[in-house]
């Protein structure tokens, strides 16, 4: 019988963001020990690792971003050792080993996908470094090189025929590089939690996609303070209401948990039980729609105690089923 299958590795810990850097290191050690406490790590199956090839990310990514990137990491490979500068193109922090371990995060999503696609794994959970729903199609920003999500909808529909991909955000910031690789698609649907003013400025209710993409994108921007009611509120009545109509052959989660209580990058005050449940409506979804073929992908997430029991409960929704 499928399992929930674990996407962890030591490589993640491997992209430095210096000292003081919210989304650095220590955020992959607790979330694996958090795993292994719960015995969830040692009993699940591991995806295995792969790096994604260039013409994979240029799914997403245009030709001149991604020479941006292999050009000034490539620059920091040859000065080696624990350096850290900024991408040219925004906040996003690089260290030597940040390209490869970006490629080898996209890559081993894509590894998910081929086992939540052809039924060797139920679901999948991929606690990957560095993030990606900030990443557009020509701009790394937001502590995000590439975006891990929108590359594995696209190898979905591309290495498996799929048709159409829901994409569901519930970290505390917009996904805006997603909705950027999608607002004219049309074959993706992209929806989206966070709160509002807040990074990235984007994500108001009015973008709602345009050409074939129009109705694709479904943005639910709350206030500090926003919880279970608002967002569990948004996801079934908007979302499932929208799933029905959509009728999506996969689904895949930009699981940020600094919309957890106690984020010091966030507002919003959702629990740990929360996210189990917001896990399980995820799963009705699936269940529903595609055979429950469901990806899940980290994201945000920058208390680290709160980070660690959030992704427990979020695997543990997961691996019940």
């Amino acid at each position: 019988m499928a399992e929930t299958h674990l996407l962890l590795d030591p490589v993640f810990k491997q992209h430095l963001t210096g000292n003081g850097h919210p989304e650095r290191p220590d955020r992959y050690d607790a979330v694996t020990k958090a795993l292994e406490a719960t015995g969830l790590a040692k009993r699940l199956p591991a995806v295995p690792l792969r790096t994604a090839s260039r013409e994979e990310l240029a799914l997403c990514h245009t030709g001149p971003y991604l020479d941006t990137v292999y050009r000034e990491i490539g620059a920091l490979e040859k000065l080696g050792g624990g350096v850290v500068r900024d991408l040219s193109t925004g906040d996003t922090v690089v260290s030597p080993r940040s390209l490869e371990v970006a490629r080898t995060a996209a890559g081993s999503i894509l590894n998910a996908v081929d086992l939540v696609v052809t039924r060797k794994a139920k679901n999948a959970f991929c606690a990957v470094r560095p993030p990606g729903h900030h990443a557009t199609p020509n701009r790394g920003m937001g502590f995000c090189v590439f975006n891990n999500v929108a590359v594995a909808a696209r190898y979905a529909q591309k290495k498996h025929g799929l048709g159409r991909v829901m994409i569901a955000d519930w970290d505390v910031h917009h996904g805006n590089g997603t909705q950027d690789v999608f607002y004219t698609d049309g074959s993706v649907f992209f929806f989206s939690t966070h709160q509002s003013p807040w990074y990235p400025g984007t994500g108001h209710p009015a973008e709602t996609g345009e050409g074939k993409g129009e109705g694709r994108i479904l943005n639910c921007p709350f206030a500090a303070g926003a919880g279970a009611a608002e967002i569990m509120g948004a996801f079934r009545e908007r979302l499932m209401v929208a799933m029905k109509q959509f009728k999506p052959d996969l689904v895949i989660l930009s699981a940020g948990f600094d919309s957890r209580e106690g984020d010091p990058l966030g507002r919003f005050r959702l629990t740990d039980s929360d996210f189990a449940e917001l896990t399980k409506l995820a799963l009705d979804i699936a269940d529903t729609h595609c055979g429950g073929r469901l990806v899940s992908v980290l994201e945000g997430g920058y208390s680290l105690t709160g980070l660690a029991s959030a992704v427990a409960s979020h695997v543990g929704a997961l691996a019940k089923g």
